[in-house]
C-alpha cells in the first residue's frame, strides 16, 4: 500500500498536508503522533470515509481512489474506528451482519460465521446481546469481529488495546503476529509507544499533519519516539510526595446495585461497595471493563438510584441527591466515553465548555446564561489545556479524539471541584497531552482535590493512585501498593487470578456477574 503526497483541508486547518506512507504485506505498520496531528483523517482517507485533495493511493500496485468505505472494503481494507461505529438498538449480531447481508445471510449461518470468528481469536463476543448493554471492551471486541468477518486483508486499528489488562495486549498482539503470518497487514495507531515497539514493523511518525520520518523499533527507544512525535525533548517524570489528608471527601458504604441481564436474570452489578477517598488522594479503582465500573460512576455521580447504601461528600449525605446537585456541590468527571456523555459533537467549543454546569459562575449570570463570559473562559480553556482548534466557534465533532479529551478536563477542573471521577482520563490521547494531563490531577490534587481514579491503563493507575484496589465482577477484590506492585500482577488480579502481591479484601463472589461485561473474560 502506497500513500503519496496526500493532502486534506477543511476550513480553518489543514490535517494532512504531502503525507508519503508505504506499508509492506504481511507487516504490522505503526503510525504514531500527537494529538491533532493528522492520523485518523489519513486512515479515513484510506478507509473511503473521505476523500484527499490531493495525493494518490496505491494498493497492491494499482492505483485506486475510494468515493466510500465500501470501495475500500471491496479492496480487502478495513477499519476498527477510535470511537466506534455501532447501532446501539440492534444485536450484536445485526451490527455485524449490517450491510454484509449477502455473504451468510441474517439467521444461523451468519451467527454460526460470528461464533467462529469469536471463538478462533478469543473475542468473546455474543452476537444476540444488545449492544446497549455492552461496556467499552466488548464494543471493542465487535469492532474488531466486524471487520474479519467482511474478510478484510488490511486491517487498521485505531487505539486498539486502550481497553485491555496486560494479559489481553499479549493475546491480540500474538493474534496480529498470527495474522501477518498469514499474509494479513495490519496498521497499528496507538500512543502506547511501548506497545507499538514491541509489536510492529516499521514505525511512522507524523507531526503537525505530515510525515516527519521513519523508525525501526530494534533501534528507537521510546523516548526517542517521543520526542520525533512531538518535536522536542520530553520533561523528566515528577517525583510524587505524599498528600493525602486525613479528611473524608467522598465516603461510599455498602453500596449495592442489581440489573436484570438478557435473559431476565436480576443480578448483582454492585456488591456491597465500601471505600473513603481523602482530600489529596487518588484512589485507582483497578478491572477488566464491565466488572461495575461503569456503574459505580453511574451511582456515585447520581445517574443510577442504588439498592442500598450511603453516599457522603464533604460531610453531606448525597445518596438521594440528583446529579446537579452533586455537581454543584463541588463534584466532577471525565466519563468514560466522551462522546456519548461528555459532549455535544455538533455544537460549538463554548457550548460544550457549559455541559454540566449550566447553574456555575461563568456560565451563568443569576439565572440566566452568560454565553460572552463563556466564550472568554472556553478560549482560556483552550489556551491553557494546549486544545488545537482554528477557534472556539468550531464544532467538538471537529476536534481530534485527544484535543475533545483536554477541552472535556479543562471544562471538568475549572469549577475547583472537591471530587473528581477520571474514567480513562487519558484514553486516546498522545504522551505530552498524557503527561499534561496528569500534572493537572497531581496539581490539584496537592490543592486538596480528592480522585477517583478508573483506567484501562496500569501505568497510569500504578503512577498516579495513592490507593488502588481491584474490582472483579461487582465487588472490590483485593488491595494493591501502587510502589510496588506490577503491571503483571494487578492483570492477574483483575482477571480472577491469584497475585502473592496482593491482598484479598472480600471474596470473588463466582455466581455474580455484570450485566454490561456479559460472559467473564
Amino acid at each position: 500500500m502506497e500513500l503519496r503526497g496526500i493532502t486534506k483541508r477543511f476550513p480553518g486547518v489543514v490535517a494532512n498536508h504531502d503525507i508519503d506512507i508505504t506499508v509492506n504485506r504481511g507487516t504490522v505498520h505503526a503510525l504514531v503522533g500527537e494529538n491533532g496531528a493528522g492520523k485518523s483523517t489519513l486512515m479515513k482517507i484510506l478507509y473511503g470515509m473521505q476523500k484527499p485533495d490531493e495525493g494518490t493511493i496505491a494498493v497492491d500496485g494499482e492505483q485506486v481512489a475510494f468515493g466510500n468505505p465500501g470501495d475500500a472494503i471491496a479492496r480487502g481494507i478495513g477499519m476498527v474506528h477510535q470511537h466506534f461505529m455501532l447501532a446501539d438498538y440492534l444485536t450484536v449480531l445485526e451490527n455485524i451482519v449490517l450491510g454484509s447481508e449477502k455473504l451468510h445471510g441474517i439467521g444461523d449461518k451468519a451467527r454460526a460465521r460470528v461464533r467462529e470468528i469469536s471463538d478462533a481469536y478469543g473475542l468473546g463476543v455474543r452476537p444476540d446481546a444488545m449492544v446497549e448493554d455492552l461496556g467499552v471492551a466488548d464494543r471493542q471486541r465487535v469492532e474488531i469481529l466486524k471487520v474479519l468477518y467482511r474478510g478484510a486483508r488490511t486491517l487498521i486499528l485505531d487505539e486498539p488495546t486502550a481497553v485491555l489488562v496486560p494479559q489481553e495486549v499479549d493475546a491480540l498482539f500474538d493474534n496480529l503476529r498470527e495474522l501477518k503470518s498469514e499474509g494479513l497487514t495490519v496498521i497499528f495507531i496507538s500512543h502506547k509507544l511501548g506497545e507499538v515497539l514491541s509489536v510492529a514493523d516499521e514505525i511512522t511518525v507524523i507531526r503537525r499533519g505530515t510525515t516527519v520520518g521513519t523508525a525501526d523499533p530494534a533501534r528507537t527507544t521510546a523516548k526517542q519516539l517521543a520526542e520525533l512525535m512531538v518535536g522536542s525533548e520530553l520533561p523528566s517524570p515528577e517525583t510524587r510526595d505524599s498528600t493525602v489528608t486525613t479528611t473524608p471527601a467522598l465516603t461510599v458504604k455498602d453500596l449495592t446495585l442489581t440489573a436484570t441481564d438478557p435473559d431476565g436474570v436480576v443480578r448483582a452489578v454492585l456488591d456491597g461497595i465500601t471505600f473513603t477517598i481523602h482530600r489529596g488522594e487518588v484512589l485507582g479503582i483497578a478491572g477488566v471493563e464491565g466488572n461495575g465500573q461503569s456503574e459505580l460512576v453511574d451511582a456515585v455521580m447520581g445517574m443510577r438510584v442504588p439498592d442500598t447504601g450511603v453516599l457522603t461528600l464533604d460531610g453531606t449525605d448525597i445518596s438521594r441527591t440528583p446529579t446537579r446537585k452533586r455537581r454543584e456541590g463541588g463534584m466532577a468527571v471525565i466519563p468514560e466515553d466522551r462522546h456519548r456523555h461528555g459532549l455535544l459533537l455538533e455544537a460549538p467549543l463554548w457550548e460544550n465548555r457549559i455541559l454540566g454546569h449550566v447553574t456555575e459562575k461563568p456560565n451563568s449570570n443569576g439565572v440566566f446564561l452568560d454565553p460572552k463570559a463563556a466564550r472568554t473562559d472556553t478560549e482560556r480553556i483552550v489556551r491553557e489545556y494546549d486544545v488545537r482548534t482554528p477557534g472556539i466557534d468550531v464544532t467538538a465533532a471537529s476536534l481530534s479524539g485527544g484535543n475533545q479529551q483536554k477541552l472535556i478536563v479543562g471544562r471538568e477542573m475549572s469549577h475547583r471541584p472537591k471530587l473528581l471521577i477520571a474514567a480513562h482520563p487519558t484514553r486516546g490521547v498522545d504522551v505530552g497531552a498524557q503527561a499534561q494531563i496528569w500534572d493537572q490531577i497531581r496539581e490539584a490534587r496537592r490543592e486538596g482535590l480528592a480522585v477517583l481514579l478508573i483506567s484501562a491503563d496500569l501505568d497510569e493507575l500504578i503512577g498516579l493512585s495513592d490507593t488502588l484496589r481491584v474490582m472483579y465482577r461487582g465487588r472490590l477484590v483485593a488491595d494493591a501498593d501502587p510502589a510496588s506492585v506490577t503491571p503483571e500482577e494487578l492483570g492477574s488480579a483483575m482477571t480472577g487470578a491469584a497475585s502473592g502481591r496482593l491482598d484479598a479484601s472480600a471474596d470473588t463472589h463466582p455466581d455474580t456477574y455484570p450485566p454490561s461485561g456479559g460472559e467473564d473474560r
